[in-house]
């Protein structure tokens, strides 16, 4: 594959062909490049950036063949690249961290990785290294890599032999990463180490914990106490402290300490350094001291703060899983099959990958195109909104092309493959990814106020240990001093706030009705300056139905019998409204009552369908059906039809008997609300912009109704290009419900996809609305500004565990019972807090 910089065959918004005179693929891409250039001069980046189309692509299609993003860092023919789902990835350190593993690889030219899409994309040079090979050096450090744009080896082989060859690129993933996923590993060790820390802290809550308390009152019950294990046997003792916590730490611990490592390693601290330094801390302190046979044994607080900021993070896990599992199985759109049509007229199925360019492919009504093509010979209409955004259906004639992904919904398509194989719903995918893998995620607050306080921890325990020296202790208790300023100064407490905290949130967003994908959603929200909005799905129902209907009820009953043997939206609409009786808005047709017509010699055309019912001819269709069939068509008529499309609406005459003689209007709906929900985003101080597939017509009562800035005739690469202007000096959100927006959902600073969107415009956003429900977009801002002043709180409460034993440390009364009673109360106050309702005080 070679790119090539478009100049003046592309164009100059979204890299789309055009041709040699023209500047602009759509009058949408010539708005958006005129209004929206205060941020772009000509030359600018974004513009020149988004004209790089792929020289082999297939037929035109709107989408800019490679957009700007998936030809970034591919600057040689040689290169290849991979995309990779990585199992591990919790902060921004992952993203840096796995950047840097993959680039140390021979043959490596660029990495970027995402912890918000857990993605990785490597660009590399295939002579020097494999795709699998990356994935086998991606897999590190607790950290696991599978292939998205591809079939791994190894585990995905028994995939491929239980006859998963056929299925799509999204199925194939989710399938296999359902089946290796390693969360419940993970789970079962960090059960499995608290059983074991269980056993531990028997002897503490039986025997230290009231021999500790018997030092500071004097109970009657703790008689027993005072004076009682003043020291330990530590060659009894140890091996059996020293092995039980050390399998805690390693079954619940690890991963707390595989981030702090992680942290060092990059120089950036975070909050599960600070944990682990209070972990480490006490672990060794316990070691000592049990070695000295002294009772201050800390192993106590190892097993709390690892077993509980553990808790949090798998808790915040179980949140989120739980939350992805509320969306249903969405309509996987991508063909994973094609039917191949041979020579003497028999078929087979093979997969699109084996497809070559000299094949001929059959596809019949209903089902999807697999690839990019030309229609070899007859005709048929399709539906390419899944791909284009536009929502009425399109006719296609031998010699047109055709795009892999759109619906064939009336006649069938013999297929000519492109010479690229491949479908524009495969490259709206790679698309998806490539901008998925360049969304880095914003670190936690938690993560930044950790990196501001760990140099004050660090000349805390250097502090003491000088002071320790000059006033001249051993060794021994300088090294006890330091371990003890650890354990007093490290807010370890951050790392068990920030998960709770998130965990609510999304829990909270949840109940609502919002699914939220990433912790860093929340901060987004909150800075939001632009909502842009898809039309066709989301400001709009998206199915067709009947808003008007002028013509005799016998005439509008046989309309329906000769639709009910069509198969496109129109046709569904109008069967659904007079073949079964349910009528247009403006009442209903018949009753549904008697015997139904009867149809003799139907006809499908181009525009329209035709046939004899009940002993009448009829003809259902465009106006131009009736003029080539030299039926009579009144002015009024044509007047009529003319109106209803300049509102964006599909007209449909019927006639009978050589002439037109009524009007039914079929169109898409606004939804319920739009407009009071577009209302509340513009009180919030949020600009509400609207991007559409659809003509201007199509989209003129959204100007007229609501005073909005609509761009219409925009493809798909189109509301790319636009989302990436309106972000160069402000934050934006996308919400679209159609594969077609992915693109756009995947470069916004944050997606919204509503719940009955596609599976690849969830897979492309931040967050999901279920139900369809337009009022959750603000519903989720009032959320996030909800959630960042909840986090604050949780934030200055995870200070309370140091506010308590540094002055009790400074006394020398620090004890393991002081440590682990300041750990309760903290922990207590951060869930306490966090459990309060979001919005129920707002």
């Amino acid at each position: 594959m070679s790119d090539t910089r478009v100049e003046s065959d592309g164009c100059r918004l979204c890299g789309a062909d055009v041709g040699s005179e023209e500047r602009f693929c759509s009058s949408g891409c010539r708005a958006i490049h005129e209004d929206l250039d205060a941020a772009f001069d000509d030359s600018g980046s974004a513009a020149e950036g988004s004209a790089i189309v792929d020289e082999d692509a297939g037929p035109s299609d709107g989408l800019g063949p490679d957009d700007a993003a998936a030809s970034d860092g591919l600057d040689s023919d040689d290169a290849a690249r991979a995309f990779f789902r990585i199992d591990g990835m919790y902060s921004a350190l992952c993203e840096t961290y796995l950047e840097r593993v993959a680039e140390r690889r021979a043959g490596v030219s660029e990495a970027t990785a995402s912890y918000v899409t857990e993605t990785v994309r490597v660009d590399y040079d295939p002579a020097r290294t494999s795709a699998d090979e990356l994935r086998v050096t991606l897999t590190t450090t607790g950290y696991t890599a599978y292939r998205r744009d591809g079939v791994d080896t190894g585990a995905d082989a028994e995939e491929l032999a239980n006859g998963q060859t056929g299925a799509t690129q999204r199925s194939r993933e989710i399938t296999g990463l359902r089946k290796r996923r390693t969360e419940d590993v993970l789970e079962m060790r960090y059960v499995v180490g608290v059983v074991f820390g269980s056993f531990l802290l028997v002897p503490y809550v039986a025997i230290l914990y009231p021999v500790y308390l018997a030092d500071f009152v004097d109970w009657g019950f703790l008689a027993p106490y005072e004076g009682a294990f003043a020291t330990l046997d530590g060659l009894m003792l140890l091996p059996l402290f020293l092995t039980v916590t050390g399998a805690v730490l390693y079954l619940s611990g690890m991963p707390l300490l595989r981030g702090a490592y992680v942290s060092l390693k990059l120089r950036r601290p975070n909050t599960q350094l600070l944990a682990a330094v209070t972990v480490v801390a006490a672990f060794v302190y316990g070691t000592v001291a049990l070695t000295l046979g002294h009772n201050d044994v800390y192993y106590d607080l190892t097993i709390l703060v690892a077993a509980t900021v553990m808790a949090a993070v798998f808790y915040e896990a179980t949140v989120k899983r739980r939350a992805l599992d509320r969306l249903t199985e969405l309509t996987v759109s991508e063909v994973g099959e094609a039917r191949l049509l041979g020579a003497d007229g028999s078929t087979r199925t093979v997969p699109t990958e084996s497809l070559a360019a000299d094949d001929r492919l059959l596809v019949r009504e209903g089902e999807r195109i697999p690839v990019d093509g030309r229609l070899a010979e007859g005709q048929c209409t399709v539906d390419e909104a899944i791909v284009t955004g536009e929502s009425l259906p399109v006719s296609k004639r031998a010699g047109e092309d055709v795009v892999g992904g759109s619906l064939v919904i009336s006649g069938a398509a013999v297929v000519d493959p492109a010479d690229r194989t491949e479908s524009s719903l495969e490259r709206l995918t790679e698309t998806v990814w490539n901008l998925q893998s360049a969304t880095h995620g914003v670190g936690r607050r938690a993560d930044r106020l950790a990196a501001r306080l760990t140099p004050a921890v660090a000349a805390a325990v250097l502090g003491v240990g000088a002071v320790a020296i000059v006033l001249g202790w051993s060794a021994i208790d300088t090294a006890l001093a330091v371990l003890a300023a650890a354990i007093v100064a490290s807010p370890w407490a951050l790392g068990l706030a920030a998960p709770v905290s998130v965990a609510t949130s999304i829990r909270e967003a949840h109940d609502r009705g919002i699914v939220v994908f990433d912790e860093t959603v929340f901060e987004r929200l909150r800075e939001l300056d632009v909502v842009v909005f898809d039309k066709t799905g989301t400001l709009t129902t998206g199915k067709m139905r009947v808003l008007e209907a002028d013509a005799a009820p016998e005439l509008l009953r046989a309309a329906g019998a000769l639709e009910d043997r069509a198969a496109h939206p129109a046709a569904t609409a109008i069967r659904d409204a007079f073949a079964r009786g349910e009528g247009p808005e403006d009442g209903a047709v018949g009753d549904g009552s008697g015997e139904p017509p009867t149809v003799r010699e139907f006809e499908t055309h181009e525009t329209g369908v035709e046939g004899v019912v009940d002993g009448r001819r009829v003809v259902v269709g465009h106006p131009e059906l009736f003029r080539e069939r030299g039926w009579a068509l009144t002015d009024e008529l044509a007047s009529r039809a003319a109106t209803a499309r300049e509102r964006g609406r599909l007209p449909v005459l019927v006639g009978e008997d050589g002439h037109a003689s009524g009007i039914v209007v079929v169109g898409d709906e606004p939804r319920t609300g739009w407009l009071e929900s577009l209302e509340r985003l513009r009180t919030a101080g949020v600009e509400v912009v609207v991007l559409t597939g659809d003509d201007a017509a199509a989209s003129a009562f959204l100007e007229h109704r609501a005073d909005l800035e609509v761009f219409a005739d925009v493809p798909p690469a189109g509301k790319t290009a636009a989302v990436e202007r309106l972000a160069a000096d402000r934050r934006v959100a996308m919400v679209g419900d159609g594969t077609n927006d992915a693109p756009a959902l995947a470069a916004a600073d944050l997606g919204i996809s509503l719940g009955g969107g596609t599976a690849l415009a969830a897979d492309a956003a931040d967050l999901a609305i279920l139900g369809d429900d337009l009022a959750g977009v603000e519903r989720a801002i009032s959320l996030a500004r909800a959630a960042g002043d909840r986090v604050t709180q949780n934030l200055a409460l995870a200070l309370a565990y140091n506010v308590v034993v540094i002055p009790v440390a400074l006394a020398g009364l620090l004890s393991p019972l002081v440590t682990a009673g300041a750990l309760i109360l903290t922990a207590a106050l951060i869930v306490a807090n966090a459990s309060r309702p979001l919005l129920g005080e707002r």
